[in-house]
């Protein structure tokens, strides 16, 4: 998992509240296991007609908002089934960071453990972002350390985040890295298991 520490990046204004995960990436891309590949079904009903082409009305598929690296949406993101194919399509996509005034708790979730930051604002702030953003200014920046997002005006946000995960998300760690962060109080615990109880090291 790459570590999150800041990004400056275009804007794309969401303003819908409850997209759901199947929204985010529809179920006929659940076949892989694969992180790679699914930017093509993140929002595929919204950006896509039945003949397979660009909806040019869908803010994803506009010019100004192409390699948006932060989504701005509505209220309660996220909501839904629990698939972690979610936060892999969004950052396929090249989308690290998404800002709302609340998300569903298992994609939020889902989120720090495949590096994909969920940013919680104020609602007034939601809405001078996606403001912005629609009226042509759409480079953000989001910095994890300082915890806060500075607006296209200048203007600074500032968010809440649990200092367990902000550490996982600043030095790039998912469950697996943080455990092998113990690496070596585990060997000594297996070397003193294997010396009192061989028995259990038996084929």
């Amino acid at each position: 998992m790459k570590p999150f520490t800041r990004i400056d990046a275009k804007a794309a204004p969401l303003a819908l509240s409850n997209i759901d995960t199947d929204q985010i990436i529809p179920k006929q891309f659940l076949k892989t296991v694969e992180r790679e590949g699914l930017a093509r079904g993140l929002f595929y009903d919204f950006r896509f007609d039945e003949a397979g082409n660009e909806k040019a009305d869908f803010v994803l598929n506009q010019p100004a908002y192409k390699d948006a690296g932060v989504l701005v949406a509505g209220d309660n993101f996220g909501c839904g089934s629990s698939r972690e194919h979610a936060p892999w399509a969004l950052l396929d996509f090249g989308i690290t960071c998404v800002i709302s005034t609340s998300f569903a708790d298992i994609f939020y979730n889902n989120c720090f453990q495949n590096g994909l930051l969920p940013v919680v604002l104020k609602a007034d702030e939601v809405e001078s972002l996606m403001a912005q953003a629609r009226g042509g200014n759409h480079v953000v920046s989001v910095d994890l350390e300082a915890q806060t997002v500075t607006a296209p005006d200048g203007e600074v946000y500032r968010f809440e985040i649990d200092p367990a995960r902000k550490h996982k998300m600043l030095n790039g760690l998912d469950a697996i890295g943080e455990t092998l962060q113990r690496a070596a109080d585990i060997d000594v615990y297996e070397g003193r298991r294997a010396l009192d109880n061989p028995w259990l090291e038996r084929a």
